[in-house]
């Protein structure tokens, strides 16, 4: 679920990129990356943490350039303890490539294998990212006539990707001395919005994982790249978009709707706002049939995500809504924090009651999802000892019963509170007195609802069925072993950034534009 932006600009980008991952920081936390273009070279910086403790000044002097890529990184397949695979990654060959990616492959083995014996290429790290640009790259020299690359030939090699690449992907791909690339997986399961920004020099182009970067930036939302669709915007701006799989159907994710994406986003012409309205409306719906409303003295939500759902569900009950938890600003989202221990220490870090809100009240708690339980068990025990009587939970999404394989991570089944358990056996394990959980079927006729010309979702975490085909129990069973390794030492890191393994490059290479000698 990272963060993507790609924008070719009239002006140095430097900034607009910095500003555009501050924005989508919520999508990853772990690491972050920018690269931007000047004539022949390529310059970069990235490194661990929040964008705000990888880039200084010093480091922002060093991206000049109109046009660039960032990244923020939430880790799913490699390490989370590996910052060498903090993106964007880089290959020289051909023309030059740089690239940020959003998702999972899910026959990335395979293709390490092919990369290695078919297309004699090296892979450094354990990314299936750095897997994808390689693939990429392949496409791109056999698609080239020599040492020249044209439209055609770019989205030649985009259909080449598409035919050997599996999984969830949202790319942005600078090619040196040509312009900006991206594309999206020909089910659209993870998100990419195309935005403009007219100026007396003519358009500039932003490319991002959501629509709100372009909202805070300046620009213009446009479109959603189609899945399987390819944009290119060349040096001089001009922008070009071709469809390049031979099947193609829109699937989108349906835990952007419920957690990953920002509520004032709108991805696939959804707003996610909305949505989450919806589901407020159709969870009340569900309490009515399991619960006696006039049992509930106070709706609260659990800060940020469950906010518009829970709202909509005290207006649909007629049932007080307060705010019984305040958030710690300064804690990051607690869901994409790697490893379980630092996730439960940071929930009490996270929340604090306001006491009289659960004093003597039977009280309905609201969240966006149950995944690993964690911080819903903390979050109850926290309810009643701030004086609760009652403590009813409510789940804006059905259980998480499955792994996710295409960009989030649920990567176990034993993990997963829901797993081989029954509502009831979840509610006790969680402390609650009652639990009631969304239907699949009402999550997605809130988001249908907005968009009806969505022909399916990616619901793999909740029913078990994965949209690309390829996934089976023997592939669950790689994952979960790969998972539960014991990971690698992560070394200590100093104040200063040089030392706490950030990396800046700058990258020569000789380009040779159509016309040139």
């Amino acid at each position: 679920m990272c963060g993507i932006i790609g924008v070719v600009a009239s002006t140095p980008v430097n900034q607009l990129l910095y500003d555009g991952l501050m924005v989508l920081q919520h999508r990853g936390q772990d690491a972050a990356g920018i690269s931007t273009a000047e004539g022949s070279t390529f310059h970069m910086h990235k490194g661990p943490g929040l964008v705000r403790d990888v880039f200084r000044t010093r480091n922002m002097r060093a991206l000049p350039g109109n046009w660039g890529i960032a990244h923020c990184r939430y880790p799913t397949a490699g390490s989370a303890y590996n910052f060498a695979e903090a993106q964007p990654f880089y290959v020289n060959s051909p023309f030059g490539l740089m690239l940020a990616h959003n998702g999972n492959l899910t026959n990335a083995e395979e293709l390490k294998q092919q990369l290695f014996k078919l297309d004699l290429r090296h892979i450094n790290t354990n990314s299936d990212s750095e897997v994808l640009l390689n693939v990429l790259a392949h496409e791109l020299q056999r698609a080239a006539r020599g040492t020249v690359l044209d439209q055609d030939a770019i989205f030649t090699a985009v259909r080449g990707v598409h035919k050997r690449v599996r999984g969830a992907y949202a790319v942005v791909v600078m090619i040196a001395g040509y312009g900006l690339l991206a594309f999206r997986d020909p089910f659209g399961i993870r998100p990419l919005v195309l935005g403009k920004n007219a100026t007396p020099e003519g358009n500039e182009w932003m490319l991002a994982s959501e629509s709100v970067p372009l909202d805070t930036l300046g620009f213009e939302r446009v479109d959603d790249v189609a899945p399987g669709e390819a944009v290119f915007v060349d040096l001089d701006r001009n922008m070009v978009r071709k469809q390049c799989a031979e099947t193609h159907a829109l699937s989108p994710c349906l835990f952007e709707y419920v957690y990953l994406a920002r509520p004032d986003s709108m991805l696939d012409d959804v707003s996610v706002y909305e949505t989450r309205l919806r589901m407020g409306e159709a969870l009340a719906a569900k309490v009515r049939k399991i619960i006696d409303p006039a049992e509930i003295d106070v709706v609260i939500p659990i800060p940020d995500s469950s906010r518009p759902a829970a709202l909509q569900m005290a207006q649909a009950l007629g049932i007080p809504f307060r705010e019984g938890f305040v958030k710690n600003r300064y804690i990051g989202r607690t869901f994409i924090m790697p490893g379980q221990s630092t996730r439960k220490k940071s929930v009490r870090q996270k929340l604090n009651t306001v006491g009289q809100e659960f004093a003597g009240k039977n009280v309905m708690l609201v969240d966006d999802s149950i995944v690993r339980g964690t911080t819903s068990h903390e979050i109850v025990e926290m309810a009643r000892a701030a004086g609760a009587k009652k403590v009813y939970f409510a789940s804006a999404s059905p259980p998480v019963r499955f792994p996710n394989v295409y960009g989030i991570d649920m990567p176990t089944r034993g993990e997963l509170i829901a797993t081989g358990r029954t509502d009831a056996q979840i509610a006790a394990l969680i402390g609650a007195d009652e639990l009631v959980y969304q239907d699949l079927e009402a999550l997605e006729e809130s988001v249908r609802a907005c968009n009806p010309n969505i022909s399916g979702f990616d619901a793999s975490c909740f029913t078990g069925n994965y949209i690309t085909g390829d996934v089976d129990a023997a592939y669950l069973d790689a994952v979960e072993q790969s998972r539960n390794q014991k990971p690698a030492v992560q070394q200590n890191a100093s104040e200063d950034d040089d030392e706490a393994g950030n990396t800046a490059q700058q990258i020569e290479m000789f380009v040779r534009r159509p016309g040139q000698e």
